[in-house]
């Protein structure tokens, strides 16, 4: 059967952990063309070897969401995958932490990169794909966020670093949706999940928190934009 309709996605940060597991979740339908990018795409193998399997459409890219001119570059290639057509869902989800740190001992340096990739990358990509993003239907920008990032949510005293980029990210998800409330725009909490970065301990596995994130992103409320959601669909204050 022919498809009449595709959502195009472009996602970043699919090499390994929740990214990969919500493209490889995504085309299970035939419904889904996603862009997925990785540093380097030739040793994202996980992330290639979905091409076998997909009932959707893949396109693979190479992006370092750290180099603002590989971000402009890329705009030109995903103009290009997608011809005519708009980017229905942009999903900021590449991210990344120092060690567990606290407000007293985190590596300020260090911070900083971290704040560059999880906050400042995020912006950039959603301003250069703004035009993108205007020309589709579902004109969605997910930014993956923590509740880490929420006061209410904060965990004590580690974790200080991320959590203060991620509580960045959240004001920036604000800004962006007082600016466009034609957007649709949110911060998305995915849990606390088995990952590289989450570790061992956490309580969710992959397949348990990407399974619901895919079904809040593809059911977003108008009520929902501008604002931090977590994994059941519910607004976390912050």
């Amino acid at each position: 059967m022919a498809i009449t309709h595709q959502y195009t996605w472009l996602i970043t940060g699919c090499s390994r952990g929740i990214g990969l597991e919500l493209v490889k979740q995504l085309l299970e339908s035939p419904s889904n063309f996603i862009i997925a990018t990785a540093r380097d795409p030739a040793k994202a193998t996980a992330l290639q070897a979905l091409k076998q399997t997909a009932r959707g459409t893949l396109e693979v890219i190479q992006l370092d969401v750290d180099d603002t001119n590989g971000i402009e570059r890329s705009v030109e290639e995903v103009t290009a995958i997608l011809g005519d057509r708009g980017l229905d869902y942009l999903v900021n989800n590449a991210a990344i932490n120092q060690k567990i740190d606290t407000a007293f001992t985190m590596n300020i340096d260090g911070w900083a990169q971290v704040f560059k990739t999880n906050v400042a990358a995020p912006a950039l990509i959603a301003q250069l794909y703004l035009p993108l993003v205007e020309k589709s239907e579902k004109k969605t920008i997910v930014n993956v966020s923590s509740s880490l990032g929420a006061f209410g949510y904060g965990y004590g005293e580690t974790w200080a670093s991320y959590a203060i980029t991620k509580t960045a990210l959240n004001m920036l998800t604000y800004k962006q949706k007082a600016e466009r409330p034609d957007l649709m725009v949110i911060c998305l909490c995915p849990g606390w999940v088995k990952t590289d970065m989450g570790g061992d301990d956490a309580p969710l596995t992959l397949t348990e928190s990407v399974t619901a994130v895919a079904k809040v992103i593809t059911s977003l409320k108008p009520e929902d934009s501008g604002r931090l959601v977590n994994l059941r669909h519910e607004i976390v204050p912050w």
